[in-house]
This record gives C-alpha cells, sequence and structure tokens, in this order.
C-alpha cells in the first residue's frame, strides 16, 4: 500500500496519554456494542475490569490511540497496534499495523475527524517503518478508507482461527 499524504488539516489530533485510559475504556465499550450490538453484563465487567490494565502496559509501546478532542471531551479516536515480526516480503521491516476502533461519538459525526485520525496514524505508520498497515472495514467507513489509499486485499489464503477455551 502506498500511502497518499494527508489532504486535511490534522493539527487536532493527538495521542492519547495515561490519563485518557478511563476514557478509552468507555469509547472501547462504546466501539464493540456499536460494532457487535449490546454486550452482556459479564462481557462489559470484563472489558471494564481488564482494559485498563493492557493500556496501562501498551499504550505508547506497540499500541497508539488517536484521538480528537472538542471543547475537552474525546470526540472520536482510533488504535494502532503495531506488531514485529519475521521479516517477508510482504513486511519487508517486520513492522506491521493493525487498525482497531476506528469511532466517532454520534453526536460529533461528519466532522471529519475520523479521516483526519486516520491520516495521522497513516502519516505515523511512515515514520515508525511499518510496511503495511491493515483493517477490517465495515460498510460504513469503506470509503473513507479507500480514500486515504487503503486497497482491497485477496489472499490466497484462508482466513481461519482456533477459539482458545
Amino acid at each position: 500500500m502506498e500511502y497518499k499524504k494527508a489532504t486535511k488539516n490534522t493539527e487536532k489530533v493527538e495521542c492519547a496519554q495515561t490519563a485518557d485510559i478511563t476514557a478509552l475504556t468507555e469509547l472501547r465499550l462504546a466501539y464493540l456494542e456499536e460494532d457487535h450490538g449490546k454486550l452482556s453484563e459479564d462481557e462489559i465487567e470484563i472489558i471494564r475490569r481488564d482494559l485498563p490494565d493492557y493500556f496501562k502496559r501498551n499504550l505508547n509501546q506497540n499500541l497508539f490511540c488517536y484521538l480528537v478532542r472538542e471543547q475537552g471531551e474525546i470526540a472520536a479516536c482510533a488504535f494502532l497496534l503495531v506488531v514485529e515480526k519475521p521479516m517477508s516480503p510482504s513486511f519487508l521491516t517486520g513492522k506491521t499495523g493493525t487498525v482497531l476502533n476506528v469511532y466517532t461519538k454520534p453526536s460529533y459525526r461528519q466532522k471529519g475527524y475520523a479521516r483526519q485520525i486516520v491520516e495521522k496514524l497513516l502519516a505515523d505508520a511512515a515514520d515508525k517503518k511499518l510496511s503495511v498497515v491493515e483493517l477490517k472495514s465495515t460498510e460504513d467507513g469503506y470509503r473513507l478508507y479507500q480514500s486515504v489509499g487503503f486497497v482491497d486485499d485477496v489472499p490466497s489464503y484462508h482466513l481461519m482461527k482456533f477459539i482458545v477455551r
């Protein structure tokens, strides 16, 4: 993927800090409920209990959370998870990124915040020398991601998973 330079002003975009962990947890829950539907009380309890510790261990190490604030409140966010793997022709630096949790609170939508965040995230991915940045797109986000340079990836492999219980 070749990243097109940012076309909009990304000055409002900032990286989350440890003081934002409680808000990041709530934004993650809001995103998950919108993406997956109503979460069970058990799921909400586990996420609220364990996610802050995950953020403490990973924030600004291998997880970068981008925010836009409006009047002091976080209006939108996106996460970039950076993973280093053994190098291959598909990722020569061995460093890859996965975009997660692109979310704008309903009252702040249609202001271009998601675009600003994704453009900043991709510029930082280039600075971090990531070989590739991937994401799974909803229909709602598909055109945005295409417009900033993401392309459909039709792998010759089967996407599989094993659920550990």
